[in-house]
């Protein structure tokens, strides 16, 4: 019987196929997207999707803003807290005084690896809590005050 006639256990096989593909190369950082998924195994996209939602609850992947699926290791550290939490510890990890210059969305962009878009959202936030002023095309956000470590937890 072909794989279209029974889709019954056809995510499980997938979801096996991409563990394999992560086990084989330690180097894969990124799951295929949904449509590779799809044109690689010849399956509808919900197949697909319930592929990786196995793949989630196994603790193998976890969704990425914007689509992707990022593979998760064992024993490796993951932030999970918000961004605007996690740029709001530059200012103490850089050792930022009130005054200085902040970097730039998309210095913050490249390193946290998110869109810019999402670290504007973020610095607005850090924006209206006070902590960073300026902001806005071509200028230059400064700190407004250094969080304490209450603010940040």
């Amino acid at each position: 019987m072909s794989q279209q006639a029974n889709p019954r256990g056809t995510f499980l096989k997938i979801a096996d196929a991409v563990k394999k593909q992560i086990e084989d190369d330690p180097g894969i950082a990124e799951l295929p997207s949904l449509s590779e998924v799809v044109r690689d195994h010849n399956v509808s996209r919900g197949v697909a999707i319930r592929a990786f939602s196995v793949l989630h609850q196994e603790g193998v992947a976890e969704p990425v803003p914007g689509g992707r699926w990022r593979v998760v290791r064992a024993g490796e550290a993951v932030d999970r807290r918000p961004l605007d939490e996690r740029i709001a510890e530059v200012i103490t990890a850089d050792g930022l005084e009130v005054g200085e210059e902040f970097p730039s969305a998309s210095a913050l962009a490249e390193r946290f690896e998110v869109s810019r878009p999402t670290v504007t959202k973020a610095l607005g936030k850090l924006e209206t809590a006070g902590v960073l002023a300026g902001g806005g095309q071509g200028k230059v956000r400064t700190v407004r005050a250094v969080p304490t470590r209450e603010e940040r937890s």
